[in-house]
């Protein structure tokens, strides 16, 4: 028997057993959805975490990663609970465009292209610069006429440790160089741009408070250090984000309190040359992907030498990382349940897998669940973010996930 990670605590039964999300069973989503598989967001659990970031961190603003889920619904819905949005691609700045109001936004990545530059300038977006040769071509684009908002992404001397991916302290194809970007500000302000300030990601999915508030302390230091070298205050500072949730066993939620805490103390004792300036919290996986559920019906009941097998109508081709496949170096388990035996006692170990002939489609490895039959719903959670649009959708050719938010 292998242990899954923890249930997140925004989920309950019914009287009679079924999986409750946004007061809405299981069941009851799906059919209204048309069919499984489908992932199921919910809105309380959204507007439940940016409350608690509003307690946490006040004066702070909150901006969220639309890489992390980019459903035009749940946009809409987190439009007017925070203060603005980070992009990755041109992509979804449409999306955006099409689905949420205007609000601050940057467009972060390396490799964006000339469509790309040209796209951020009509729009009048932030570019988060990834070198100096991409400043470069974003003035040549301007021109004499357009006057663009630009920031400078800094690849920090420093990682956020214990983070599951490091984006800082080493070699990178993300950012400047810390130690070339005043120059690169220089030219820029030189120029006649509009320049919004620094953008530092030190690292993602980090559950440890301590990592995050050494992280911090040291990001404010290198904005204060990069400013008088550059001799110039900026406008605003975007700390990254990096706070993860707990997907595995043993895993603890992120002490937001503490980190807030220590912020708070960080930002009252900044140097002079970082006094006006608005500092900026990037997250995604922490706002929504608790509020995830993904759902896909047992197809096949099986046993083979011994072991039994739910195959269902899901997979890898849209819950990838479930499967241990993004990110993962050694494969665990994430949340699971039988959606219409939500809190029952286990009777049995099962390993579920999907619909694809691969055995890298493997959905939970020997857990302990109620006995599941053809029919049932089985609930993945933890899927709101880095789950449909981070997975292999064209697959096989399998059928597309439905998605909803409640």
């Amino acid at each position: 028997m292998k242990a899954t990670g923890p249930i997140p605590p925004d989920f309950r039964a019914d009287a009679d057993g079924q999986l409750l999300i946004g007061n809405r069973s299981a069941n009851e989503l799906v059919e209204e959805a048309g069919g499984s598989p489908l992932f199921a967001y919910n809105s309380a659990v959204v507007r439940d975490r940016v409350r608690q970031f509003r307690a946490a961190f006040p004066g702070v603003a909150l901006h969220y990663a639309v890489k992390a889920n980019p459903f035009a619904p749940l946009l809409a819905h987190l439009a007017p609970l925070v203060d603005g949005f980070d992009l990755a691609s041109a992509g979804e700045l449409q999306a955006l465009q099409a689905s949420a109001a205007a609000l601050p936004t940057s467009f972060a990545g390396p490799g964006k292209t000339d469509n790309d530059l040209a796209a951020a300038l009509a729009a009048g977006v932030t570019v988060n610069l990834e070198s100096e040769a991409e400043w470069a071509r974003l003035h040549a684009a301007a021109g004499a006429s357009r006057r663009p908002k630009v920031a400078v992404r800094v690849n920090p001397p420093f990682g956020l440790k214990g983070s599951g991916m490091k984006m800082g302290g080493l070699a990178s194809p993300f950012g400047v160089d810390h130690d070339r970007v005043p120059a690169l500000v220089r030219r820029i302000i030189d120029s006649g741009a509009d320049w919004r300030g620094l953008h530092v990601y030190a690292g993602s999915q980090s559950l440890s408070a301590e990592a995050i508030i050494e992280a911090q302390r040291a990001t404010v230091a290198l904005a204060a250090e990069i400013a008088e070298a550059a001799g110039a205050s900026p406008p605003e500072v975007n700390l990254g984000g990096g706070f993860g949730i707990p997907y595995f066993p043993g895993d603890q939620p992120l002490d937001v309190w503490a980190v807030g805490e220590a912020l708070k103390q960080t930002l009252a004792n900044r140097p002079t040359i970082l006094r006006d300036t608005k500092f900026i919290i990037e997250l995604g996986r922490w706002l929504v992907g608790e509020a995830g559920v993904y759902l896909t019906r047992v197809v096949d009941r099986k046993v083979s030498r011994g072991k039994t097998y739910l195959v269902t109508d899901g997979g890898l081709q849209h819950m990838l990382a479930a499967t241990g496949n993004f990110g993962q170096l050694l494969r665990r388990n994430y949340p699971v349940a039988v959606a219409s035996k939500f809190g029952a006692e286990p009777e049995e170990e099962v390993t579920i897998v999907g619909c694809l002939c691969t055995p890298l489609d493997l959905l939970a490895d020997e857990v302990l669940l109620p006995r599941a039959q053809v029919g049932d719903l089985i609930a993945i959670f933890c899927a709101g973010a880095y789950g449909l649009t981070a997975s292999p959708q064209a697959f096989l050719g399998m059928p597309a996930a439905r998605e909803i938010l409640v």
